[in-house]
């Protein structure tokens, strides 16, 4: 579905919405915040670095933000005629033979030695 092709009034899907990539990026965002909250201040002993929380929460929301939209924009329908059968066989094997048999020799061939000498 494009741009053109949505009517007024109609609720979008989650994958064209913009509330799908914002509360991916969101979740990324909180988590890193905590992670590096806990992990920068380099023990309870020590104050909270809230300015590196802050920092990595919103790196890692722009970060995601981006990648999410970038994906979705790169999204296609496959075309209608892709998903029915179009005949061709797609086996190795060829017709007539069977698996793990050795292909018959053509009548009227010789076989000949590895050095060229037929015997």
């Amino acid at each position: 579905m494009t741009l053109a092709d949505q009517k007024p009034r109609e609720p979008r899907k989650m994958r064209t919405s913009v509330k799908g990539p914002l509360m991916f990026s969101a979740f990324w965002g909180v988590l890193i915040f905590f992670a590096v909250l806990i992990f920068a201040s380099g023990g309870s002993a020590r104050t909270p670095r809230f300015d590196l929380a802050f920092t990595g929460a919103g790196i890692a929301f722009i970060v995601s933000l981006v990648l999410a939209a970038m994906l979705s924009m790169s999204h296609k329908e496959n075309a209608e005629h892709l998903g029915k059968g179009s005949g061709i066989n797609l086996s190795s094997k060829k017709p007539g033979q069977s698996h793990g048999s050795a292909p018959s020799p053509v009548a009227g061939s010789e076989t000949e030695a590895p050095d060229g000498d037929s015997r």
